[in-house]
């Protein structure tokens, strides 16, 4: 494994498999996976049994490997402002079933399609405040708010969830895919975003995202990766892909560009 400053990860579907053959594939190859969890209702799910933790838990113990869920809503209160939103009810499912691996950090979007596009004062300020309390209510779950890594998403004014950071302590999840994405600079936003920054998404764009990072041109990738190695950024970057090929490929995209 290739000792990047910073804890390389990827997602618990690279091999056309379940989690836990995902993440013993995986194993000595990275050292933190994206455990990327969904329950649908009155269906099918694939939150991990108290067998299936116990094994992630050895998994991790055996080999400096720590995970982060991926939260499946993006969070928001109910209409009436209660926490009885389906969004807060899975979120704490899913806290719940893995809080014995200790997460690195619960990387979770925050709903703001209501307030995003022009709102007048009155929306944004209430979308603010409903945002901050889903975030005070999942933090008291998680253990404490610093565990939640909010993350950018494309699409949405890069200072859209500012307000919302300056007024409580939770951390930052940067995607530096969506910010490509939506021809942004990565390098000026990780420079504000780096001091609360747990966690870093990263993947390539073709038609779409999260393809391998054997799409990117070497100096956009290189600008971001020595960005990281400056302000010695020890936290996770995960490669956001899905596929055997992809990880593979931006791997060793990612390993030109460091050695």
């Amino acid at each position: 494994m290739t000792p990047y400053p910073f804890r390389l990860g990827t997602t618990s579907y690279i091999i056309p498999a379940d989690i836990l053959p995902n993440v013993h594939y995986l194993a000595g190859k990275v050292r933190d996976v994206e455990l990327v969890l969904f329950e649908v209702d009155d269906g099918p799910g694939n939150l991990p049994s108290k067998e299936q933790i116990a094994e992630l838990r050895s998994i991790a113990a055996d080999n400096d490997l720590t995970y982060t869920v991926h939260l499946p809503l993006d969070l928001r209160l109910a209409d009436d402002g209660s926490p009885r939103h389906a969004s807060l009810e899975k979120a704490r499912r899913v806290i719940d079933c893995t809080q014995d691996l200790d997460p690195w950090a619960y990387v979770l979007h925050l709903d703001g399609k209501s307030a995003r596009n022009k709102a007048s004062v009155e929306t944004m300020q209430h979308w603010q405040e409903q945002a901050i309390q889903s975030l005070k209510i999942v933090g008291g779950w998680a253990g404490g708010g610093q565990k939640l890594a909010v993350e950018n998403m494309e699409g949405y004014p890069l200072d859209f969830y500012e307000p919302v950071l300056e007024r409580i302590a939770v951390s930052r999840t940067v995607d530096v895919g969506h910010l490509w994405l939506d021809n942004h600079d990565p390098v000026a936003y990780l420079r504000n975003a780096l001091p609360r920054t747990r966690v870093i998404h990263i993947h390539g764009i073709t038609d779409r995202d999260h393809q391998s990072l054997a799409h990117m041109p070497k100096d956009i990738l290189r600008a971001v990766l020595d960005e990281l190695v400056y302000a010695n950024y020890c936290g996770v970057l995960t490669v956001e892909v899905f596929s055997e090929d992809d990880f593979l490929t931006s791997c060793a995209a990612l390993k030109a560009i460091m050695n």
